[in-house]
């Protein structure tokens, strides 16, 4: 069966893949549309397999409020470069996969995988984007959030940090309020909410970090222990200002603290940063030995 170019373009917007690799897969299903396109999808599999051994250390942060079922997503999904993390399509990526976590609820990244999407697993789905983008794609964690109460999300830099916050309680008229505590999150990194919520086993080391370094210091050579611990119990308030959401100073007016902006307004039950690519080691490469396998790749 023959095919004209008009074929080789249908073709390629239907599956993203080359013009080249369009051409030979038709040329290969004699000119069947339908079993060109199968053939694309199985080599690219095949090329997607190829690249899974590869780090994927950039990527982007999404989220997705679904206002109906009263769910919130935050999502972190990894590539191997900025160029490519920066594109509508890989955004459209991470939002499409969002919506599909905020709308079945998986309890991991492996259910999710298993989750359809259009007419193929979210898994299945991965591999076919990575084939078509020419990099490894990898779903790296989310969080999901269902509530009677409110969610406000923010994602800073095009999707380097993102946060999503539960509010109980709310208090209509109080959404910039509510907005600017997710800005809070992102600028200032707090881990807790309150002070209560630091694990013992933390104060325990901060204070000991503490400790160790007031001994160290000349000034308090002739100062007893006990007198040191008591110096050391007063400087946790520092420590309280700097990590907990509530007692940290308003990045807008550091005059008050962010329990003094909410006010009555709301009250926080919980929230999560997620910072792109924090803890994923990055391969450093040689620029010459890129290009130079680059190259070669082009020749296969």
């Amino acid at each position: 069966m023959a095919f004209t170019a008009k074929d080789v373009m249908a073709l390629r917007d239907k599956s993203g893949a080359g013009m080249l690799d369009c051409k030979k897969a038709l040329t290969d299903a004699d000119g069947n549309m339908e079993k060109a396109a199968e053939l694309l999808r199985e080599r690219g599999i095949a090329k997607a397999v190829k690249k899974e051994g590869r780090i994927a250390a950039e990527g982007a942060v999404g989220a997705y409020v679904c206002n109906n079922c009263n769910t919130g997503v935050l999502l972190e999904i990894n590539c191997e470069s900025d160029f490519v993390s920066r594109g509508d399509k890989f955004h459209g990526i991470v939002d499409g996969v969002a919506k599909v976590v905020a709308e079945n609820k998986p309890a991991d990244v492996e259910a999710l995988g298993a989750c359809k999407i259009g007419g193929e697993t979210v898994k299945e789905f991965i591999t076919n984007q990575t084939a078509v983008i020419g990099e490894k794609i990898s779903i790296r964690r989310f969080v999901t959030y269902e509530t009677a109460g409110k969610i406000e999300t923010y994602i800073h830099m095009g999707g380097k940090v993102g946060v999503m916050v539960e509010a109980l309680d709310f208090k209509e008229g109080s959404e910039e309020t509510l907005h600017d505590v997710a800005l809070q999150i992102a600028a200032a990194r707090p881990s807790y909410l309150t002070e209560a919520d630091v694990p013992q086993e933390v104060l325990d080391k901060e204070k000991e970090i503490m400790l160790v370094q007031m001994q160290n210091d000349e000034k308090n050579a002739n100062k007893p222990k006990n007198i040191l611990e008591k110096i050391v119990a007063g400087k946790m308030g520092k420590f309280y200002q700097e990590n907990c959401l509530l007692e940290q100073a308003f990045v807008k007016d550091d005059s008050v603290k962010i329990k003094d902006v909410i006010g009555s307004k709301f009250r926080i039950a919980r929230f999560v940063r997620f910072e792109m690519g924090e803890g994923i080691e990055k391969k450093n490469e040689n620029l010459q030995d890129e290009v130079a396998k680059q190259i070669e790749a082009m020749k296969k």
